[in-house]
């Protein structure tokens, strides 16, 4: 079983336009991989051959929300898990219209790689840049490229190729190093867990094949080290009368015992005594593990501080540069304070000022209209009450983010990426 728990997890968010077989494809995954309960297929199967169909349609597995949609119950992010000896895996299946941009923030935020579907019948759409624009604006290391309904072009190698290109050549100017591209047909299957007979032309690997190969390793920055403490553990038992951990979760670089660290704020130093995990004592930790250090030194350490490394600190500052998705269907209002979460530390804050808002379809910067509704992306300048610790989210996608939540109702208002 302890196997089991230390697989590797890949998270990946898959986007695309409305009817471009998203749903068909994560049912797909789901069916092949032998991942579906017998009740939810025999379901499926039903509901199929209610709606006079040939075949099992495997986008209603996905789809029972749907109806929790139409009945205006709003949904933002579907999640879905599934596992094969190999890998866990977690789907993030974000809606794909333009007022849904909140929500494939949401879904991606976390996310190791993107699924971006294109109709082969229809190729690259408004709607693909848009999703590959976010992926790339959340640094999201790994994009894979499906060109579903191949079998509605005859499986033409040149149809492949042709999107292929065209997706290039849009995807020059982003920020995005790993793209691959796989040839499918999401409902039959071909290419998705098993390899296609159809297509003799490709010579690539199974989508599957793809997320459970990709290497996620390096996705996270071992180089800084942060760690941002999330709480004080002192047991008092007899056992461990003098035990003073603090635990949490690394969020950058590699921790050992023996390291000299020095803790933010106060610029205390100390030595890392030994590293513990809930399997015992180890001898170096990484992002993303959970983990309780204790110190040889008895410093004053509380939530909200962070262990780094005394030659390679973060920047501390009260004026931060982000770019900020607006959430709410309120609009912001001038010079208003909002809660502030940043890793395990709360702030108050305020908007101080609207520098540009970005066209999600184009990437250009709109300085005239500095209304933010929901779901625009702006350029924004916040002020804390007290100095962050802070990195730029392209070095560190978790020192580097933050959200804002008003005070009154407790909801998330915002999302940042520090600049």
């Amino acid at each position: 079983m302890s196997g089991y728990l230390d697989m590797e997890l890949l998270r990946f968010t898959t986007a695309g336009s409305v009817d471009d077989g998203k749903s068909t494809l994560i049912g797909r995954l789901l069916y092949d991989t032998k991942s579906i309960f017998e009740d939810q297929l025999e379901q499926v199967k039903q509901s199929s051959t209610r709606k006079g169909l040939d075949q099992t349609d495997l986008s209603l597995l996905t789809d029972g929300l749907k109806d929790e949609r139409l009945q205006g119950i709003t949904i933002d992010v579907a999640y879905r898990y599934f596992a094969t000896p190999k890998r866990k895996f977690i789907i993030a299946d974000t809606p794909g219209h333009i007022q849904y941009t909140r929500n494939m923030v949401t879904g991606a935020s976390t996310a190791n790689c993107a699924l971006i579907l294109i109709d082969a019948r229809h190729g690259v759409v408004e709607q693909t840049c848009r999703h590959a624009i976010i992926a790339s604006l959340l640094q999201i290391p790994h994009l894979i490229v499906c060109i579903n309904k191949m079998d509605l072009v005859n499986y033409q190698e040149a149809t492949f190729e042709k999107l292929k290109n065209d997706f290039t050549n849009f995807s020059s100017k982003l920020d995005t190093k790993d793209i691959r591209f796989i040839p499918i047909s999401a409902l039959n299957g071909d290419n998705v867990v098993n390899r296609s007979s159809q297509m003799t032309w490709y010579q690539g690997s199974t989508l599957l094949y793809t997320l459970e190969t990709m290497h996620i390793g390096s996705d996270y920055n071992h180089i800084d080290c942060r760690f941002p403490v999330q709480t004080v553990i002192r047991p008092k038992s007899d056992a461990y009368h003098d035990y003073r951990g603090y635990a949490g979760r690394v969020a950058g670089g590699v921790f050992k015992p023996g390291d000299e660290i020095t803790v933010l704020p106060s610029g205390f130093t100390s030595k890392i005594k030994s590293i513990d995990t809930f399997h015992g004592p180890i001898q170096e930790a990484f992002a993303p593990m959970s983990i309780t250090i204790q110190l040889t030194d008895d410093v004053d350490v509380s939530r909200g501080d962070m262990l780094v490394r005394s030659n390679n600190q973060p920047s501390v500052q009260q004026d931060i540069d982000i770019m900020m998705c607006w959430l709410h269907n309120q609009s912001p209002k001038p010079k208003a304070k909002y809660l502030l979460k940043h890793t395990t530390s709360e702030v108050k804050a305020m908007i101080k000022e609207i520098r540009y808002k970005l066209d999600i379809n184009t990437l250009h910067r709109n300085e005239q209209d500095l209304e933010i509704r929901m779901n625009d992306i702006a350029r924004v300048q916040i002020r804390t009450t007290k100095p962050l610790l802070i990195d730029p989210y392209k070095k560190n996608r978790i020192t580097g983010s933050l959200i804002l939540i008003d005070e009154a109702t407790y909801q998330t208002v915002a999302a940042g990426m520090i600049i």
